[in-house]
């Protein structure tokens, strides 16, 4: 294995010039190997779905600065309205002069162009009953790029889970890539029904039976090299009360023919590595353990990182004893071969539904005493930073195994210990017990602990309680709840020129409970497998609330907090927006200073040369803002209002040498410039 981070040959950033090089050559944007984007004088190009192979979502970009950031205003919208886009669940990709993504519950791929926010093509595939079952079909989150001896290619996973390349400059299919499908009005090339390709029966139309599983997609796969590998998932596992589905394996193909190279079996079968952490066979009929977060790579050593989620069924594992590798864990894999280089199981036997919900971030550090180390962390939902040397897998610093609880659900047989990173620090209140209540007032104090009485509050990985617990209890605390700490909607940031890593969270408990599995099942419309659980998720929404409507625990509501990765200190944390109106303004806290809370909700970000930047409510709940974080301090240096706050992770990219930052708002994209990119490129559209 190579121990440079650097790329060869084509892999090579196209062209660098000017003082662009300079920096370059100076170690001040991103390594070459992890980028792949053009940068010069008046082009930085955003090239994955993360801006970069490392996933950093950071620009060497540098027009918006402090000074001059509130001048920022509307270049232009593009409204995705007539494709049905509503989720703003999708970061453009901008590559060789055009912006590509993908919009609406049918995924369409859509070419525009960056100066004037115009559609230049657009391309889906013809309806399926395996693409209308999908529950994840406007969550695409953006598509992969590669060249093909020079000329541009798009990649996307359709939520029917076909494997679509188009040629970037017109939206036809490519050329030689893939085959017929027997489908009526499929291309006769282009497509790759990757169903054929996971070993299981299935109706090219209708798709995997539900009673053996499903798949679909819900982020696009990664061109490393010469191979695509593609991600996948399944439904949710809070929506499944039946113990069969089929594993979300890894898939792999050829980025030119779209012919098979390999798949990597997230369940180990009988004589792979892992096979023995499956209790009770349940290798044999056990699914999901899928990829739905993005992949981020290293191409100069063929390596691919995968974030994965747990196995069938949130909340209850009795059918499925063991740790249950590969289940929410991160997987380094051979991008040629497919080979399992190292993992990390993040949680072991995971009934949470702690998923890994970002891709993985690589940075090259400089440690103390250690000197130059390359990295991959993984940010989770439990309020943790894991990070490993990215080569080895060997942890940064020292994990501790300890002792959690167990489960008293029958059947259910809980790992005895979990893995508990030393550094960095958790971002995230971990756990909850009395002393995380609210106390602003007495009143509220003594409300709260009455109705926090009800509920069985507890540490990390508190065990979801079942529905006739014996003391009576309402439900169980999952503190950070499955919702986050860090999530979907608001991946973490990084800055590779200082090591600085950024994560956004929301602080919020979840309160779990199970009930038998069929009376669970009743309650959904379309389940997948054949066998009823013992127990599964009880869909009650059992809640606690104070009549006030304010949170029951301290603030803050939301955070970012800021990691120097070279030696695992945390550099800031700060609340993120404002203390909203319904608290601030609330008469349970009249003649009260609660200070700032933050808005509570989980914000995008996106990194530049000059400053961290996020979009958040102001403290109306309605306006939108955009404001401009020193990277050092956290220290606010601008805000601007928006036509709307972003929804998915933010990009930032250059073209004709003026800088833009692009929002996800609903059924737009909101590009933000300063007023001169606006003149140049015409009215806003």
């Amino acid at each position: 294995m190579k121990s440079s981070s650097r790329m060869k040959g084509s892999s090579m950033i196209n062209r660098l010039a000017g003082l662009s090089c300079l920096i370059a050559i100076l170690g001040l944007i991103p390594q070459i190997g992890l980028s792949q984007n053009l940068v010069s004088d008046d082009t930085v190009e955003w090239y994955t779905l993360g801006g970069d192979y490392a996933h950093t979502r950071y620009t060497p970009s540098a027009e918006i600065t402090a000074e001059n950031f509130n001048e920022l205003e509307v270049a232009w919208e593009w409204d995705g309205a007539s494709f049905q886009e509503s989720s703003g669940r999708a970061t453009p990709t901008f590559v060789d002069g055009k912006l590509f993504t993908v919009a609406g519950a049918r995924r369409h791929v859509v070419s525009i162009d960056p100066k004037t926010g115009e559609t230049l093509w657009s391309f889906r595939l013809p309806n399926t009953a395996r693409w209308e079952y999908s529950m994840r079909a406007s969550y695409g989150k953006g598509i992969a790029y590669s060249r093909i001896n020079g000329k541009g290619v798009v990649y996307i996973s359709d939520p029917g889970f076909f494997l679509v390349a188009l040629d970037a400059d017109t939206g036809a299919p490519l050329e030689g890539f893939g085959g017929q499908v027997p489908i009526q009005g499929f291309p006769a090339t282009g497509v790759v029904d990757m169903l054929a390709n996971l070993g299981h029966p299935y109706d090219p139309y209708e798709g995997i039976p539900l009673e053996v599983g499903y798949i679909t997609t819900s982020s696009p796969p990664i061109v490393v090299n010469d191979t695509i590998i593609v991600g996948n998932s399944a439904e949710q596992g809070y929506l499944q009360a039946r113990v069969e589905n089929v594993p979300g394996d890894i898939l792999a193909y050829d980025k030119v023919t779209g012919a098979f190279k390999w798949k990597f079996n997230v369940i180990p079968q009988p004589g792979e590595y892992g096979h023995e952490t499956w209790e009770n066979d349940a290798w044999q009929w056990t699914g999901d353990v899928s990829s739905w977060a993005p992949l981020t790579a290293d191409p100069a050593n063929n390596i691919v990182y995968i974030p994965t989620n747990p196995p069938t069924i949130d909340y209850y594992g009795g059918f499925r004893p063991g740790d249950g590798l590969f289940g929410t864990s991160l997987i380094a894999l051979n991008t040629e071969t497919g080979e399992r280089i190292w993992h990390f199981q993040t949680v072991k036997h995971d009934v949470w539904n702690y998923d890994n919900p970002a891709a993985p971030i690589q940075l090259d550090l400089n440690m103390p005493g250690r000197g130059q180390v390359a990295s991959v962390s993984q940010v989770t939902k439990q309020g943790f930073v894991y990070a490993f040397d990215r080569m080895t897998g060997e942890p940064l610093w020292p994990m501790e195994e300890r002792a959690v609880p167990a489960s008293e659900v029958p059947g259910e047989k809980l790992a005895t210990t979990q893995a508990f990173p030393t550094r960095p620090a958790a971002f995230e209140m971990q756990g909850i017990t009395e002393d995380d209540l609210i106390d602003f007032t007495p009143e509220l104090r003594r409300e709260a602990l009455e109705v926090m009485a009800n509920f069985d509050m507890g540490p990390l990985f508190n065990p979801p309680i079942h529905d006739t617990n014996a003391e009576g209890k309402v439900a169980a605390a999952m503190c950070p709840g499955d919702g986050g700490g860090a999530n979907i909607t608001s991946p973490p940031v990084a800055d590779p020129t200082t090591g600085y890593l950024y994560v956004s969270s929301a602080r919020a408990c979840s309160w779990q409970r199970v009930m038998p599995g069929d009376e669970a099942d009743a309650r959904i419309a379309n389940p997948t497998g054949a066998t009823f659980a013992l127990y599964a998720n009880d869909r009650s929404g059992h809640q606690p609330r104070l009549e006030s409507g304010i949170p029951y625990f301290k603030p803050p509501y939301s955070t970012i907090t800021a990691y120097d990765m070279n030696t695992g200190e945390m550099a800031f944390q700060i609340p993120t927006g404002e203390t909203p109106d319904r608290i601030r303004n609330n008469p349970a806290l009249a003649g009260v200073d609660i200070g700032d809370t933050g808005t509570g909700n989980q914000v995008p970000m996106v990194t530049t040369a000059n400053l961290l930047i996020y979009s958040d409510l102001d403290h109306d709940g309605e306006t939108a803002l955009l404001y401009a974080i020193d990277k050092k301090t956290g220290a606010e240096v601008g805000r601007i209002e928006v036509p709307a706050r972003s929804r998915f992770g933010m990009s930032s990219w250059t073209n004709d040498g003026h800088q833009y930052i692009i929002l996800q708002t609903g059924s737009k994209i909101t590009a933000m410039a300063m007023p001169a990119a606006r003149a140049e490129g015409g009215a806003a559209h």
